[in-house]
């Protein structure tokens, strides 16, 4: 049952008479909700007590703003944000599930693609944001070295040296891999990339088309999506070949993607520690 003060909220900012809640589950950080109005209209919440949700909220809704504004790939329209006496919401479009069908991943692939088209002068963002439940601080750089550097390895690690699941050796590791990004990763612009690109951060809706959810989004470098989309099983193949012949990556990706992983394990490690701080360290060793 959701609190009355955000209920009574919810209802005015959807003019709504009556509101009937279904609680979801899948959510890792916050409470979802599917709200449905007296006349049937449909709505996904996201809802939390947390000191940081606020923030969370706001820079997610940007994130979909800024991905939603390339009208290359869906995403849930923002149809509210904000905070009623400390329950911090997120309100959005209800995404109704679809089918995939055979052109589901050769579209998905093609679009991505297009979106990182999409550029901008200088690595980062305007404002910074969240990757899951940690701050990603996204001041902008003129290189991707210094940015992926400055703004994504480092500050993990010295968050994981701080909780003691990584140590000085591993700082050290990483503080010499840094000084090669220069000639490992391929020069190329500014992409808006989504920055969260796993299997549970898309949706297919009913006309077979993929919607982006939960954006970690930034101005990055664009291997950085296709490197996280392979961390957990990958996606179906089709996927890879279609945005390869779209935009094709610059030969030796396969070489550089623990690379580009590196930042999403750092992360893990210090959301889970566990298995993750091994795999931070073949990593480190690899490179």
């Amino acid at each position: 049952m959701l609190p009355i003060p955000l209920q009574s909220h919810l209802r005015r900012l959807l003019n709504a008479s009556s509101l009937r809640e279904k609680p979801l589950s899948g959510g890792d950080i916050h409470r979802t909700v599917l709200l449905t109005t007296h006349d049937g209209t449909t709505c996904f919440l996201k809802f939390n007590t947390g000191e940081q949700a606020p923030e969370m909220f706001r820079t997610e809704a940007l994130g979909l703003a800024l991905l939603g504004a390339s009208k290359v790939m869906a995403v849930p329209k923002v149809l509210g944000h904000g905070a009623v006496e400390g329950h911090a919401f997120l309100l959005l479009e209800y995404i109704a599930p679809g089918q995939r069908n055979r052109h589901f991943w050769e579209h998905f692939g093609e679009s991505l693609a297009v979106l990182h088209s999409t550029t901008s002068a200088q690595f980062g963002f305007a404002h910074d944001n969240f990757i899951g439940s940690l701050p990603q601080s996204n001041t902008r750089h003129d290189t991707w070295p210094v940015f992926y550097t400055e703004q994504r390895l480092l500050p993990q690690m010295k968050l994981a040296c701080q909780l003691e699941r990584l140590n000085t050796s591993d700082a050290r590791r990483l503080e010499q891999l840094c000084k090669q990004l220069e000639s490992i990763c391929p020069h190329e612009p500014p992409a808006l990339v989504h920055g969260d690109l796993w299997s549970g951060n898309f949706l297919c809706n009913t006309a077979s088309k993929p919607v982006l959810i939960d954006p970690a989004a930034s101005f990055s470098h664009r291997e950085m999506d296709l490197s996280m989309s392979r961390l957990f099983g990958g996606f179906d193949p089709v996927f890879y070949q279609s945005y390869a012949a779209a935009w094709p990556i610059e030969a030796g990706f396969e070489e550089r993607i623990g690379i580009y992983q590196l930042y999403y394990l750092l992360v893990h490690v210090n959301l889970f520690g566990g298995g993750y701080v091994e795999e931070v360290r073949q990593v480190l060793r690899r490179y």
